[in-house]
């Protein structure tokens, strides 16, 4: 098939997405199925679009033409023929196996295509494990099994399958949300952050460096992928760090940390908050609202690392004398603020995140004529074939992890999967962060995060949010007024609420919070849970082995991509830092007074250690140096401590930098 009229069928499937998320004009099992069919044939023809002249692609163009039309099929049988299972009374016939088993095949093969075998093979050993497997392992993880005909409807026909809220929010926030960015990107807005974080930041020591985070934190948020983030700003930010002065893998490793920071940055944070929305029915802006501070600790600790740098290499204050003002920067494309104004302005007036993302993508064609790049036709139609590149393998991943969040929930898996982490933690909140660290390191090799962040939340978040609101219940379970049920849940246990918060069941430990816990406590202990999971699902970008992001940047720079790995692990620790205090201090679910003093102390302890893993703060460190930042980041960022040891923290962290700025310097300046 021609790459034009594949490109030409895009396009209409674009339409179509915003035609059915305007007017909901089909069902959302049935858009779901139409949504994975469409862009599995996309998947199917895109790695066969060669030159038709070229020998030996004629079998390979045939059979991707032949999946492209079985991926319709799958789509088209249910659409036709769903009414009739019922009619039946869901009895299956020869078709329904065929098509059912054919649509999990082919989320198979094509997760395949895109991701690599990780996914297939976590598909295969989820219904191995539902169909037969369960039964020969003993414990908790023990199941029966299920009949083939029960699990095929359940994948296919059910809204707990590959067609429920997984491929739902794929469809819907996700697509959207990648179209807007898409839209952006191509109205030239690209050009416009680089300006302005040049404005913002270029003047500052490590100057380039900050360019980097603002410009990639910035253009992250909207981009939707790290990846692309990296290859897009990378190619003008790396090399401008390494004329600077700084090294090439440590300009990489920049790069990739603040790539990754793009995903927790308000507004947009990649479709990762309105996943989360959806998961927990949290609104979208309260998740956004919250998210501000964090996603700013994590940019100020890249820029931490940045300043640390240049003091050590002891650079000049800029490489470039001819940065614009912020005020030129924002005079010349000042018209790129107007869609994300309109975004956000049409989320607090109440409009859905979908209708709101089509205002904005309006809002962009609209103003994108008062710049040198007004979005005509021909570039609105490669803005939507941007978006189906960049969706393509996101659409099928997200369909195809609904097949194995089906099989974690229909089980019992995920609660058998927080049993086991409690278990294994011995109910310490601290070991519980750790061992999620590790299984979303685990998952990111084979997962990109939004995935990994679905697969991970069913599995964990009940019981880390079970562990971060233990303290909060305690604390209620001891009041001598306690409402007469929830004092004879405690009777049945001796009267003793911490034998009764450990022992009760956890159908009943969530009445008993309910009843004793203010709801909007409630819900911030919840999105608090879901916030560490989603932070720690980003980690695979730039941890080793596998750091996509982190191996992008260094190809870019030339350098070693394990090393580069290494560099970017490492500036980006705040991945790691900034959940210990969601679980720990009021950062999500205070006041803004609480927010705001966890926030100030928070970025002295985050300097503090930056200045620990460089080896350097004003000037190199010694050991007596090393024992007093290692004090002052504890004092700072360890919440038992209260106040007081913030305080002595802060007061003992100065002290170091005004006596370090006051020794002579041993390294003359430098570009």
């Amino acid at each position: 098939m021609s790459s034009k009229y594949v490109k030409w069928l895009g396009i209409l499937f674009v339409l179509f997405h915003v035609y059915n998320n305007w007017f909901t004009a089909v069902s959302e099992l049935w858009f779901a199925a139409i949504h994975f069919s469409g862009f599995g044939a996309l998947c199917a023809l895109r790695f066969h679009l060669r030159d038709d002249t070229a020998p030996g692609h004629l079998i390979e163009r045939a059979f991707g033409v032949l999946l492209a039309l079985l991926a319709v099929s799958v789509a088209v049988y249910l659409v036709f023929f769903e009414d009739a299972l019922y009619v039946r009374e869901t009895e299956f016939i020869l078709a329904d196996y065929l098509f059912s088993g054919l649509a999990v095949l082919l989320a198979m093969e094509f997760t395949r295509r895109t991701s690599g075998w990780f996914m297939p093979a976590l598909i295969a050993l989820s219904f191995a494990y539902i169909l037969f497997l369960g039964r020969y392992i003993p414990g908790v993880f023990s199941f029966p099994g299920l009949s083939l005909e029960t699990v095929l409807y359940r994948s296919y026909y059910s809204a707990e399958g590959m067609f429920g809220m997984v491929a739902n929010i794929s469809s819907t926030f996700v697509f959207m949300f990648i179209l807007f960015g898409a839209f952006l990107l191509k109205s030239g807005a690209g050009d416009f952050i680089v300006r302005l974080a040049h404005s913002l930041a270029g003047r500052y020591q490590g100057g380039a460096g900050h360019v980097a985070v603002v410009s990639s934190g910035l253009m992250g948020s909207v981009s939707g992928s790290a990846v692309a983030t990296t290859v897009s700003t990378g190619v003008i930010t790396i090399p401008m760090m390494t004329r600077y002065g700084f090294r090439p893998r440590f300009a990489a490793g920049v790069e990739a940390a603040a790539s990754t920071g793009g995903q927790l940055m308000p507004p947009v944070m990649g479709a990762g908050a309105f996943v989360m929305s959806s998961y927990t029915q949290i609104p979208y802006l309260q998740i956004i609202a919250v998210s501000v501070l964090p996603a700013l600790l994590y940019f100020l600790t890249v820029a931490f690392f940045v300043r640390i740098e240049a003091r050590r290499l002891n650079l000049t204050l800029s490489a470039d004398d001819n940065e614009p003002s912020t005020f030129e920067a924002l005079k010349s494309g000042w018209h790129f603020v107007i869609p994300l104004a309109v975004l956000v302005i049409s989320l607090v007036a109440g409009y859905t995140p979908v209708r709101s993302a089509t205002f904005a993508i309006f809002a962009i064609v609209g103003v994108s004529w008062f710049t040198d790049t007004p979005m005509n036709l021909s570039r609105c139609i490669d803005a939507s074939l941007d978006a189906l590149r960049i969706m393509v393998p996101t659409a099928i991943l997200l369909v195809a992890v609904g097949l194995v969040v089906n099989v974690v929930t229909t089980t019992g898996l995920g609660n058998a999967f927080s049993l086991m982490i409690v278990d294994w933690a011995g109910g310490s909140l601290l070991l519980t962060l750790a061992l999620i660290a590790l299984a979303s390191l685990i998952l990111g090799m084979g997962l990109p995060v939004t995935a990994s962040y679905i697969v991970l939340a069913t599995l964990a978040a009940p019981a880390l949010y079970d562990l971060i609101s233990q303290s909060a219940m305690l604390e209620a379970l001891q009041n001598p007024n306690l409402p007469s049920n929830v004092r004879a849940v405690v009777d049945l246990f001796g009267g003793d609420p911490l034998r009764a918060l450990s022992e009760m069941p956890a159908e009943m430990r969530q009445l008993v919070r309910n009843e004793l816990i203010d709801p909007g406590l409630v819900t911030g202990m919840l999105l608090s849970a879901h916030l560490i999971i989603f932070w720690l699902s980003q980690d695979s970008n730039v941890t080793p082995p596998v750091c996509l992001v982190a191996f992008a940047a260094a190809a870019i720079a030339c350098t070693p991509p394990m090393k580069t790995g290494l560099t970017s692990w490492k500036i980006a620790k705040g991945l790691y830092l900034v959940p210990v205090l969601f679980a720990f201090t009021p950062l999500i679910t205070g006041g803004w007074p609480e927010r705001l003093t966890v926030f100030v102390f928070a970025c002295l302890g985050l300097y503090a250690l930056a200045g620990l893993l460089q080896q350097h703060l004003e000037e190199r460190i010694d050991l007596r140096t090393n024992v007093l930042l290692v004090v002052s980041a504890v004092l700072l960022l360890w919440p038992p401590l209260g106040l007081v040891g913030h305080l002595a923290g802060a007061s003992l962290l100065i002290s170091v930098v005004l006596w370090q700025r006051n020794q002579p310097s041993s390294v003359g300046a430098r570009h």
